[in-house]
């Protein structure tokens, strides 16, 4: 385990699972033992307007309820030295590695994953939030059916042309954002979520994204120029309208999510396939002969005595979650006592911020802001104090 933290938060950590433009996921276990995904963000996005970003966002995406198809939020610390964030943990392969391995998925199958996915964004999106790096790397194909994972990320996807330079973040990145989000605007709508899922569909169809290229700037180049269209080579016809409106290159263009729901739902009827069964059949077309998951193997002697111990360590402590505490902000980073507070991003058209949430971070003679958005959040949710 040389190079893996033996611990993050409250969770043991057991191996890397992977790691990517944002940082690096590791599989742990809480102190009962329940596997969950832990993610480290990279030590580039640490500036204190993006960690209290990212304490609102967390805090939102506990909120996020009406879909099995996005991974659960569990827990996060935004001002930990290095930022992290607990999601549950889906075991299965990603969209992208079932396509290269086994192939395109059929016309059925494609509406199946588009209905279910366009439920699973419409629940983020009602609670405030955009995913805004949906790709096939980011949707695990598994025993339940096709999951969304990585959307409380949402507040560290800044777009301008600084940050898609990041080695190892632009080529898996960029050939599935909208122009809008390619060509540098960070302030985007649901509409963005609604063309990266049409590249998802064209991925599963055809195995190819609507733009390619060998460098993030010839890609770009592309993404942004409307005289360019999307490549739908290989896509079944009767899915060429959808993906045709999902990648238009004006947001205003494209359809709502429900609208995608309602396309997906007649392919199948078109196809002589209730909605049930073409579930159960992507779920096993996608997960035929996989190996048996991570966390479902027995822990060696080692790892168990490892565990037992870092649960005796968090016994006593404080059980609530991170964001329930006071934000930690280091003295330098707090805004003078007369700095004007930033605009506030409204969620709407022409606009991809969340609802009423301002962008600059805690300030002094003021309640934390995991304190301040958590009272709100329960007032409008009418949660327990618990949240």
């Amino acid at each position: 385990m040389s190079g893996v933290p033996t611990r993050i938060g409250r969770y043991t950590v057991a191996r890397e699972l992977g790691s990517g433009g944002m940082g690096e996921v590791y599989l742990a276990y809480t102190p009962a033992g329940d596997p969950v995904a832990v993610k480290v963000i990279r030590n580039d996005k640490l500036d204190p307007l993006t960690r209290a970003r990212f304490e609102k966002e967390a805090l939102i995406a506990r909120t996020v309820i009406g879909t099995n198809r996005v991974a659960r939020f569990l827990d996060a610390d935004p001002y930990a030295d290095q930022p992290w964030l607990a999601m549950e943990y889906v075991a299965g392969r990603t969209l992208l590695a079932c396509v290269d391995s086994d192939g395109v998925l059929p016309l059925p199958l494609v509406a199946s994953l588009g209905a279910l996915l366009a439920e699973g964004l419409s629940a983020v999106h009602a609670a405030g939030l955009l995913h805004r790096d949906l790709k096939p790397q980011n949707v695990i194909m598994g025993s339940d059916g096709p999951m969304i994972i990585d959307f409380g990320l949402g507040a560290f996807m800044d777009t301008s042309q600084e940050s898609l330079s990041h080695s190892g973040m632009i080529i898996g990145t960029v050939r599935c954002m909208p122009p809008e989000q390619a060509g540098g605007h960070p302030q985007v709508t649901p509409a963005a979520d609604v063309y990266a899922l049409g590249t998802v569909l064209l991925y599963a169809a055809a195995r190819h994204y609507p733009y390619d290229g060998t460098r993030w700037e010839a890609i770009v180049a592309q993404v942004t120029n409307p005289e360019i269209a999307p490549d739908l080579s290989g896509v079944p016809s009767a899915l060429v309208p959808l993906l045709e409106s999902m990648l238009a290159h004006t947001p205003e263009e494209r359809p709502t999510l429900g609208a995608v729901s309602e396309a997906c739902a007649k392919i199948l009827a078109d196809s002589g396939t209730a909605p049930a069964t073409a579930r159960l059949a992507l779920i096993a077309h996608t997960t035929a002969g996989e190996a048996p998951s991570a966390s479902r193997k027995p822990l060696t002697t080692s790892f168990e005595k490892l565990l037992r111990e870092q649960a005796a360590l968090v016994k006593d402590e404080e059980p609530a979650s991170p964001l329930d505490q006071p934000a930690r902000v280091p003295p330098a980073a707090e805004p003078e006592p007369d700095e004007p507070e930033a605009p506030r991003a409204e969620i709407g058209p022409g606009s991809g911020g969340r609802k009423g949430m301002s962008q600059a971070g805690p300030k002094k003679g003021r309640a934390p802001a995991s304190k301040r958005i958590a009272d709100e959040l329960r007032t409008l949710y009418a949660t327990s104090p618990a949240l």
